[in-house]
C-alpha cells in the first residue's frame, strides 16, 4: 500500500483492529463479505427511494456507510499488499480500452454490446 493518505488510513484502521484483537476476524473471506455487507447497507439508503429522494438521503449515514466500504476495501487490499492508487489507475486505464470515447460516450451499454 503506496499512497501515503491510503496507507495513513490503513495503520488507522489495523491499529483500531489490534487495540481490540480482532485480527483474528480479518481473514480475506471476512473482509470481502464485510465489504460486501456494508455496501449493501449503503444501498439500504437508497432502497425504494425515488431519485429526487434519493438525492437527499441522509447525508451523516452516507457518510458512515461510505466509511465502512471505504475502511474494508482498505483493509483488504493492505492484506494482499495492494497499492489502492496504483490499482485504481490500472482499472480506470483498462476500462478506458474497453470503454472508447467514441463508441461510449452517453451509452450504458456494455463493452461487448459497443
Amino acid at each position: 500500500m503506496q499512497n501515503d493518505e491510503f496507507s495513513e488510513l490503513h495503520e488507522i484502521l489495523i491499529r483500531f483492529r489490534d487495540e481490540r484483537d480482532w485480527s483474528q476476524f480479518h481473514d480475506s473471506k471476512n473482509l470481502a463479505l464485510a465489504l460486501s455487507i456494508e455496501a449493501a447497507e449503503l444501498n439500504e439508503l437508497f432502497l425504494w427511494k425515488k431519485d429526487d429522494e434519493a438525492e437527499s438521503v441522509d447525508r451523516e449515514k452516507l457518510k458512515e456507510e461510505l466509511a465502512d466500504v471505504f475502511a474494508y476495501a482498505i483493509m483488504l487490499a493492505g492484506k494482499h499488499d495492494l497499492d489502492v492508487g496504483e490499482i485504481v489507475r490500472a482499472k480506470v486505464e483498462k476500462n478506458r480500452l474497453k470503454y472508447p470515447v467514441d463508441k461510449a460516450k452517453g451509452s450504458s451499454a456494455k463493452y461487448a454490446d459497443l
